[in-house]
């Protein structure tokens, strides 16, 4: 049974990247790009709704709840310092090397949009 479920699952797994090998190296790299454009802003909000969830317990819990809270909150904080620590430290290297990105997929920091 066991085997069966590897089985099913590597095929399924390995099934897509069979339909890439269509694609040249440029493609995949782009595509793989796209992909962590997405979930950079994505993780960083997870990050930030972690810290709040700690806040959250941290203001609303006595106790153990209040310590729980504390630790939640330090974890999204150190999370949301090193994900935005890595990216800042990674556009001074673009910078300082003259790496440019011409795709008009840049990350960008999020951001509300002004208001008209």
């Amino acid at each position: 049974m066991k085997k069966l479920a590897f089985a099913t699952s590597f095929i399924a797994l390995t099934l897509p990247a069979v339909a890439l090998a269509q694609t040249n190296l440029q493609g995949l790299i782009v595509t793989v790009q796209d992909i962590f454009n997405l979930l950079i802003p994505l993780m960083i909000a997870l990050a930030l709704v972690v810290f709040f969830w700690g806040l959250v317990k941290y203001v609303w819990t006595s106790g153990e709840g209040h310590e729980e809270g504390k630790n939640v909150m330090i974890a999204g904080l150190v999370a949301l310092f090193v994900m935005v620590s890595v990216w800042g430290i990674i556009r001074l290297a673009q910078r300082t090397l003259g790496i440019t990105d011409n795709s008009s997929n840049n990350v960008n920091a999020p951001s509300v949009p002004p208001q008209r």
